[in-house]
């Protein structure tokens, strides 16, 4: 009898002591095992480096867009290109759709140029003779160097050809010598010359200098530019 009753008291303390045990709090966040919630979470967590990625891509992809002549000036050698271009009313059409090619020769390639020709050039009245040198730098269409190697001749925006020639030390626009090929642009490529290009003359009782880099001396149209020195 003694036995049943103190076998009664230990389960009624075990009861009560169970009934003590502290409850989770319902309001707690519980972890899930659900797999779509764990996979919708990773989607949604945001990831730097793609986000950079991006980043350089737009960069690169302003870089690309700029067109011939925003390229030039970018570069920083061909500010007085950029200036003739000007001069010349022909920053509209170099920055049109196109492509062109143009073989642009650089500051340095000007400021050879004897004394005065380039000033004389840029004036109102000389436009027509600068128009005639400066379309003689570009070719219609996009011409990478390997295709310019691949040539003997081409017909300018001028309307006359130029002479091209490729060696093993490299290729060259009649004398002028290219010394960085394929700068892309997005209406075109421009191949840098050391050397400013002079077109053919009509007439023809000027020397045959034609097609040699610019000089004063009775050449062409220049005439009256050598008389102006």
């Amino acid at each position: 009898m003694r036995c049943n009753v103190l076998s009664t008291l230990v389960l009624a303390a075990a009861v009560s002591l169970l009934g003590c045990q502290p409850q989770g709090n319902s309001d707690d966040p519980q972890p899930s095992n659900d797999p779509q919630a764990s996979s919708n979470a990773e989607e949604s967590a945001p990831v730097a480096s793609t986000n950079e990625s991006s980043d350089d891509q737009a960069e690169s992809g302003e870089e690309a867009a700029k067109d011939i002549v925003d390229t030039a000036v970018a570069a920083g050698n061909f500010s007085t290109l950029a200036a003739a271009l000007k001069a010349g009313d022909l920053i509209d059409t170099l920055k049109s759709g196109g492509p062109f090619t143009v073989f642009a020769p650089t500051d340095e390639a000007f400021a050879a140029l004897p004394a005065g020709t380039l000033d004389n050039l840029l004036k109102p009245e000389n436009k027509e003779q600068l128009v005639s040198i400066l379309t003689y730098h570009v070719v219609p269409g996009k011409v990478d160097s390997n295709a310019v190697a691949s040539l003997e001749t081409a017909e300018t925006v001028n309307g006359a050809e130029i002479a091209i020639k490729a060696s093993s030390v490299g290729v060259s626009v009649n004398d002028a010598k290219v010394a960085t090929a394929d700068i892309a642009c997005s209406n075109g490529i421009i191949h840098v010359i050391d050397a400013v290009l002079l077109p053919p003359s009509d007439d023809p009782t000027d020397p045959p200098h034609a097609g040699e880099p610019l000089t004063v001396d009775g050449v062409g149209s220049f005439k009256t530019l050598s008389a102006a020195i």
